[in-house]
């Protein structure tokens, strides 16, 4: 292995039980070391309580974590809880305007580094083939076209990246053509090569050449026929994370798995076999959302590892931790002035008469909260 490497906590992205650390809570996380953190609403009560926790997650730390969290826009934007709800991807590629975009990877980054977070889970690079389809991406997509994707999530994701919060590009290979929702079981995408190269292998070839557009890649949880001859989760697959995604679009940044909680995964694998599987598959990083006391759990597993892999998933995890952005002071007029600009975004893409509206939950959403 590298020299000195650090602990396998460091290939586990996991969620945080509640919006304080208790104390056997912390010590799990200081014993552990987890490589990083996602928040979710269970996390967030107010402005100061969020920023406390996220200071007290690193306190924990020998190493700089990831503190992450999907704040997309819409009804996947988690601050919304403590303010303003940003207009969603679909909202802004209607406007086809880039600049708006741009506006509104500015203000998140903003809006983010105000708190301690240093990723973003986003930009979805998936495409609007169907808005009605039940596979969780309602409007959550920049547009139905390569191009118009490219063109609009480019926009965000190089903003956000230009206000010092890493990205995150997601949900590899593409959820655009499932039918089913991942959070509940695995979809089938029966597309043939040749059509998922001409469209949403498209997208992502464009964001991981040269040096990756994005600073890391979600892997998400569907089964490829075309891409894949064994059936299971393309999480899981190292033809699509190792020999497609690596090899073949030539991506050098992070591998995230999708949250290995959900029903794509949970239904068809054991947990070990699901935690060995997402590393040798190529992945980094394992990501444990909800089932919190499974982490070590998982460590145990990664224990077990080739060396090979372990040392792959180090340096790519170091690589990008390198690249995190020093943390600044909490701020509450920052936030303040960000969440007005939240505002006034949403009001500039809707009009003053819908800015008023929240997006509805969604009805058929997952027991646990969307990605």
């Amino acid at each position: 292995m590298l020299g000195n490497p650090s602990p396998v906590g460091q290939l586990i992205l996991t969620g945080v039980p509640g919006a304080e650390l208790d104390l056997k809570t912390a010590r799990a996380f200081k014993h552990l070391q987890p490589g990083g953190y996602i928040f979710f609403g269970r996390n967030i009560k107010t402005p100061e309580q969020l920023r406390k926790l996220l200071d007290d997650l690193r306190d924990l730390s020998r190493e700089e974590p990831i503190l992450t969290i999907d704040q997309e826009g819409g009804r996947v934007s988690r601050l919304k809880i403590l303010g303003n709800e940003p207009p969603n991807a679909a909202q802004i590629g209607a406007k086809n305007n880039p600049n708006l975009a741009r506006k509104h990877g500015e203000i998140t980054a903003r809006l983010l580094r105000v708190f301690g977070f240093n990723l973003n889970l986003c930009p979805v690079l998936d495409i609007a083939f169907d808005e009605k389809a039940d596979n969780s991406l309602r409007g959550r997509c920049y547009g139905a076209t390569v191009e118009e994707v490219i063109r609009l999530a480019g926009a965000f994701n190089d903003a956000l990246r230009s206000g010092g919060i890493l990205s995150c590009g997601k949900h590899f290979p593409g959820y655009s053509r499932c039918t089913v929702d991942p959070h509940h079981e695995l979809p089938t995408v029966t597309l043939s090569r040749s059509e998922l190269k001409a469209a949403e292998l498209a997208v992502f070839r464009s964001f991981s050449i040269g040096q990756s557009r994005v600073d890391a890649m979600m892997i998400g949880h569907a089964f490829y026929p075309a891409l894949a001859s064994e059936r299971r989760p393309s999480s899981l697959s190292r033809s699509i994370v190792s020999t497609l995604l690596r090899d073949a679009l030539g991506f050098s940044g992070l591998a995230i798995t999708d949250d290995l909680d959900m029903g794509a995964v949970l239904n068809e694998f054991g947990f070990e076999e699901t935690i060995s599987s997402a590393l040798t598959a190529g992945n980094d990083m394992v990501m444990i959302c909800h089932r919190i006391e499974m982490a070590s759990r998982a460590a145990a597993v990664l224990e077990q590892a080739q060396v090979t892999d372990l040392d792959r998933a180090l340096e790519h995890i170091a690589s990008f931790k390198a690249k995190l952005a020093p943390v600044q002071p909490f701020d509450y007029q920052e936030f303040e002035v960000a969440d007005r600009d939240v505002w006034d975004l949403r009001v500039e893409v809707l009009g003053e008469a819908r800015a008023a509206e929240r997006s509805p939950e969604d009805g058929k959403r997952s027991p646990v909260e969307l990605f």
